[in-house]
């Protein structure tokens, strides 16, 4: 019978039956995966390390006849511990687990489980403020999905200027003359929405600040154009 390897982070699991469990992992070459994980709430389960939550996984599984496939091996790779020793931390982290998990498609590309073992890294470093890895977590799900904003010019088509204020026209995904934010925040937004990770972003002069002032706008881009 033929068997796929691969790496896996979980995404939700629901119990069945007496001792089973319906698991949805994302990989980055499958995409997403639903499997049952047979036996493994029982007390000797050789599946239930492997399977944790904010893990990397190594996952063996068998493709079923219809939409569930089975799992049949698993072995814990990466176990962010210290993640779940601060409470804000912990609801940030089921998060960033619900909203990728409603964002994504069954055939999701590598980039979001890079994505989510990325914020995983951050939010287990206590040194990275918590606010920034919340923004850059949503700006990278709006980057992925093709909606990146228009940094560089307004509504009306004109450069932005770094003397001026604008607010945010979250239907066009770009800025207009206003008064929310200024030439420090809209620098801080163009970083945000790169290829920089937070530990990177984290070393920014005044982030968290700016992390703070760009949050609702950017879950507001969020919640306008992608399902979460």
């Amino acid at each position: 019978m033929k068997t796929f390897r691969t790496q896996a982070i979980i995404l939700a699991r629901t119990d069945y039956g007496e001792a089973d469990r319906i698991i949805t992992f994302i990989t980055p070459d499958h995409g997403k995966v639903t499997a049952i994980a047979k036996g493994v709430r029982k007390q000797k389960s050789k599946l239930a390390g492997g399977i944790e939550l904010f893990s990397v996984s190594d996952i063996i599984f068998i493709p079923g006849r219809r939409d569930i496939d089975t799992i049949v091996s698993t072995r814990l790779i990466k176990h962010y511990g210290c993640i779940v020793k601060a409470l804000d931390r912990t609801n940030a982290g089921y998060e960033f687990i619900k909203k990728l998990n409603k964002a994504t498609e069954d055939a999701a590309e590598s980039a979001y489980f890079d994505l989510l073992n990325q914020a995983f890294q951050a939010l287990d470093d206590n040194t990275i403020n918590l606010v920034l890895i919340e923004v850059w977590f949503s700006a990278q799900l709006l980057r992925l999905a093709g909606h990146t904003p228009n940094l560089r010019t307004d509504a009306a088509g004109q450069m932005l200027q770094s003397g001026a204020k604008y607010d945010f026209d979250f239907e066009k995904m770009c800025f207009a003359v206003g008064q929310g934010f200024g030439a420090d925040h809209i620098k801080f937004l163009r970083l945000l929405f790169s290829a920089n990770q937070p530990s990177v972003l984290n070393k920014v002069a005044k982030s968290p600040v700016l992390a703070a002032a760009s949050l609702p706008a950017v879950q507001s881009m969020l919640q306008t154009h992608i399902r979460t």
